[in-house]
């Protein structure tokens, strides 16, 4: 009897180890994930990627609510052939406006906002200029039409901490209009962005807190030493580009690698949706040769903009090493030291292929770039590879003020404007409330003088200031702020 019980013991185990090597680790599905088309009545609209986009009029986007007053949808006449069914159509604004997610997870979030200009009959989007503001950050200021490209896309990282998230679009005084293509609102993975990390500096490494309830900007999402990753093969949808033009030395010594094993993810360390298979399979190495230990430096230069502090996320998985314990170098982010004699083999729990990513905070200073470099340690092995990077990402932090694009915050912009129509109408009101005293004025004086009319005076309690009332009380209600 204890054969054949030993023969089913085998069999699961066998069909364990199958499905381990089939079914991923995680399958990371979001509570609150909103796919908008922006200007479009269709129920659904696939993306390049197969996700399903609903139209802001649609009835399937009954959760979400948009300020319809002052907008307009605007279509593509003749698009081309290969654009993206998400960019034929698009949502014009001509006076302040917002949509309303509701957040059934607080917490981290992604919200993409696309933007596709297009020649339209109506308006001309080259010419839009306006800001948008979410959850009481400014993400755009005077972001033009005219200087994006055909198609962008700004990613962001919010935490919410509310049961809703607005995110509003403001025409500038200049051109009159905003408009948006599509909005992505998605629940990120609870460890996407931790709340600690290193802050380097020319003064060394320390402890940098709160980190995760700051918003952030993807400025940069690079794939070291691979080809471009698109949204098709990673699971939070994001773009993964190569590292080609952000190379600033790399040296005799150090070239590209890649892994066609199985990346061996472990629980508390990098998940796939930290970043997918197709970044920690490939890298850029620096390999000693003759038994000398390269005296160079792998480094990545990205410009940003100054007076923010950026999040540097660096990638790493020893997919090289043919032996634990023999993979150590150093990391420098802006030429000062963040993390010396890094050694994979202790961190991933000695196991080769296991993915680890670092994060550490930085100024944007004043040069207006920002470094990123490996290169070999004290401890480096003449017979080994000596440093590896297979992932950078760059982020930007809000400043002091709240904002993500320039010097200004969003209420100071919301204060200093007028509120949708309310600037151009309310004194056309109070002309016309103005016009309306003085005729009756004018009629009660006609009346008083002739005799074969007659007239019955006001009541005591009324008085022609009750007419100038209606500016600030019969259409209140009609020009509201959304």
């Amino acid at each position: 009897m204890g054969k054949p019980s030993s023969i089913i013991k085998l069999i699961f185990s066998l069909l364990f180890l199958l499905l381990e090597e089939v079914v991923p680790i995680s399958l990371f599905s979001p509570t609150d994930n909103y796919l908008i088309n922006c200007g479009s009545a269709a129920p659904t609209t696939d993306d390049p990627y197969n996700r399903k986009f609903t139209g802001d009029e649609s009835s399937e986007s009954n959760s979400v609510v948009f300020s319809a007053a002052g907008t307009f949808t605007l279509g593509e006449s003749n698009p081309p052939p290969d654009s993206s069914p998400i960019y034929r159509s698009a949502r014009f604004f001509a006076r302040p406006s917002k949509y309303e997610f509701p957040i059934r997870q607080k917490g981290s979030h992604f919200v993409r906002l696309h933007f596709h200009r297009f020649h339209s009959s109506k308006f001309h989007l080259f010419d839009a200029e306006f800001h948008v503001l979410a959850d009481g950050y400014l993400l755009l200021h005077n972001f033009r039409g005219l200087t994006m490209k055909n198609s962008e896309i700004r990613e962001y990282v919010l935490w919410i901490d509310s049961d809703k998230l607005e995110i509003s679009f403001l025409p500038s005084m200049k051109s009159k209009f905003a408009f948006v293509s599509a909005i992505e609102v998605i629940s990120a993975p609870k460890d996407l962005i931790l709340d600690t990390a290193q802050f380097v500096d020319s003064d060394g490494v320390a402890k940098f807190g709160g980190l995760s309830k700051n918003a952030f900007e993807t400025i940069y999402r690079i794939n070291v030493g691979g080809p471009k990753v698109t949204p098709f093969n990673d699971s939070l949808w994001r773009t993964w580009i190569p590292d080609d033009q952000f190379l600033n030395s790399i040296e005799n010594g150090s070239k590209r690698v890649s892994y066609s094993g199985r990346i061996e993810y472990q629980l508390g360390g990098a998940s796939r949706e930290v970043a997918p298979d197709n970044v920690y399979n490939s890298a850029r190495v620096i390999s000693s040769s003759n038994s000398m230990i390269p005296k160079t430096n792998i480094t990545l230069t990205f410009p940003i903009v100054e007076g923010y502090k950026y999040l540097v996320r660096t990638h790493f998985c020893d997919i090289k090493s043919t032996a634990l314990n023999l993979l150590y170098f150093n990391v420098y982010v802006n030429g000062n030291l963040a993390f010396e004699n890094m050694d994979l083999s202790t961190i991933s729990n000695g196991m080769l292929a296991s993915p680890f990513y670092a994060d550490f905070v930085v100024d944007g200073g004043s040069l207006g770039f920002l470094n990123v470099s490996i290169g070999p340690s004290s401890w480096s092995n003449p017979n080994a590879i000596d440093a590896i990077l297979n992932g950078i990402e760059v982020m930007k932090l809000n400043n002091s003020m709240g904002s993500l694009d320039g010097d200004v915050s969003a209420a100071l912009l919301l204060k200093s404007r007028p509120r949708g129509t309310h600037g151009v109408l309310l004194p056309l009101v109070a002309v016309m409330c103005l016009l309306l005293v003085a005729s009756v004025v004018l009629s009660r004086r006609r009346f008083a003088v002739g005799d074969s009319v007659a007239w019955s005076p006001l009541p005591p309690d009324v008085s022609d200031v009750n007419f100038l009332k209606c500016e600030n009380q019969q259409f209140a209600g009609k020009l509201s702020y959304v």
